[in-house]
């Protein structure tokens, strides 16, 4: 097994396994497309989180995108994280504790998360023109599909408009893919739908068909299916977080609209008695929300699209 990408002719097809973290972690699944005609590079991940099983199964039916009709080439990675996979870790690697989305560029002399992210900086994002980083919702997480890209960057926001998503976030993270990519003057976008450990049809079709218009955006393929409903542009993600650990009652659930100040659940301690009553941080709409009764104080309630 090798750990960069293959060289891949006009009208071919490649799918292997690619040993990036070898002797630590299982080897990366990764499919190349490469149409007929000259055009754009796209490259999809998937799997950045390993239990977000939406986006995987997404990724993976991507994969298999006929030559015929595509221009440029389309490199499919739908688990990158494979050992946050195998052990269905939520948020971070069993390796070395540390949430991928969140070391980006990563470090080739860092912890095992950090030298994966380098690897997909390093291979993935350097024959990019463009760069769709699919998520599903962990275990533990309720969500509204989205599409996340970079504040200011016009390039992605038109792209991010085109996935026709119900939700369209510009935030200036760092640490995330989609900044890495960003840095590196690639047009990146991060698309969410699905969760609760679940990969319902629904979830992964609209994920599918989301890339697909993303695909047509950039000129790489020429039909996709086309969507009603009209993405709603927000300014803001804000966060409620678990001040306390024990049971989390939410009030409030993804779809729910909110004012700030509201009540959105109660935390418990385990024999019942009230540790917190967290409010919501902003008036809007809440586009993710934690469905597990366990928590830790810390942990992320709910996030609500504002502005």
């Amino acid at each position: 097994m090798r750990a960069s990408l293959p060289d891949v002719g006009p009208n071919e097809k490649w799918s292997g396994l690619l040993d990036v973290l070898p002797g630590e972690a299982p080897a990366v699944p990764c499919s190349i497309v490469r149409g007929a005609r000259p055009g754009p590079t796209l490259v999809v991940t998937a799997g950045i989180h390993g239990a977000e099983y939406a986006s995987i199964a997404a990724a993976q039916r991507l994969s298999r995108t006929p030559t015929d009709g595509l221009s440029g080439t389309l490199v499919v990675v739908p688990i990158v994280n494979t050992a946050a996979y195998y052990a269905r870790s939520i948020y971070i690697s069993p390796l070395d504790g540390k949430n991928l989305n969140r070391v980006f560029p990563g470090d080739i002399e860092g912890s095992a998360s950090e030298r994966l992210a380098h690897w997909v900086v390093t291979q993935l994002f350097s024959a990019a023109d463009a760069y769709v980083d699919l998520h599903g919702g962990d275990l533990v997480e309720a969500l509204v599909p989205f599409i996340v890209h970079q504040e200011g960057d016009e390039k992605a926001s038109a792209l991010a408009q085109a996935f026709g998503l119900d939700f369209t976030i510009a935030t200036a993270g760092a640490g995330t893919t989609t900044a890495a990519a960003h840095d590196l003057g690639v047009t990146a976008v991060l698309a969410e739908a699905g969760g609760q450990g679940l990969w319902p049809e629904e979830a992964v079709a609209k994920l599918v068909d989301s890339t697909l218009r993303g695909m047509r955006h950039l000129g790489m393929i020429e039909n996709a299916p086309e969507t009603s409903v009209p993405s709603t542009v927000v300014r803001q993600f804000a966060w409620s977080r678990a001040e306390a650990t024990g049971c989390w009652y939410p009030a409030v659930h993804a779809g729910d609209k909110v004012t700030e100040g509201q009540p959105i659940g109660v935390i418990t301690d385990l024999l019942g008695a009230q540790l917190q009553a967290p409010v919501s941080q902003a008036t809007g709409t809440v586009l993710f929300s934690v469905s597990s009764m366990a928590i830790n104080a810390g942990d992320p309630l709910i996030g609500v699209g504002a502005g």
